[in-house]
């Protein structure tokens, strides 16, 4: 998926690039600024506005993705003094560099191929730490032909209750073609 991601960047093909972080994001990071600080991934990164949110509010935020031309639009894109890291990984496959105390995404789940959402689950316990906060704004659509690939929140819960516990859901304000179809769920990793 490396060269299909990559040829999307390279002709401009990016309708979920919005210039701006994830809305359901900022309003998160607003209504919760006494948040334990710490280091936070962000796998599938893109051209970075979410690591960059992170970084603003004091995290030490990476930002990962397998297409180089995200990582270099995303490093072009940001200033020295917000501490942000990218790097070109693929978090599916991938050792992580370090464990981290939150992994956020936006919409990575239903991009990738549904016959990988069980490794997608491996990654994410393997890339956090335990008692780690996974934070997903996730896109609950019902197409089958993606990518973005359906998902529901049932198909959510079966995957990550077995490893992760609930703390929150809730429907978070989005972009305005989105609107109603992104649902916000903040687990609390299981030791």
């Amino acid at each position: 998926m490396t060269d299909y991601w990559e040829a999307r960047y390279q002709s401009h093909d990016m309708p979920w690039e919005k210039g701006a972080p994830s809305p359901g994001l900022v309003d998160f990071l607003q209504t919760h600024p006494a948040l334990r600080r710490g280091n936070v991934c962000v796998p599938g990164c893109g051209t970075g506005h979410d690591v960059r949110a992170w970084a603003q509010e004091g995290f030490r935020a990476f930002g990962f993705d397998i297409a180089p031309s995200a990582i270099q639009l995303a490093t072009s894109s940001t200033e020295p003094i917000v501490r942000a890291e990218f790097q070109i990984k693929d978090f599916l496959r991938e050792e992580p560099p370090l464990l981290f105390d939150w992994l956020f995404e936006h919409t990575l789940f239903c991009a990738i191929q549904p016959t990988e959402r069980e490794d997608y689950v491996k990654a994410v316990l393997r890339w956090l730490k335990p008692e780690g906060q996974y934070l997903a704004v996730n896109y609950l659509i019902p197409d089958q032909d993606g990518p973005p690939f359906g998902t529901t929140r049932n198909e959510l819960w079966q995957r990550f209750s077995p490893h992760f516990s609930l703390f929150e859901e809730w429907v978070p304000r989005s972009y305005p073609n989105r609107t109603g179809l992104e649902l916000m769920l903040w687990w609390n990793r299981k030791s």
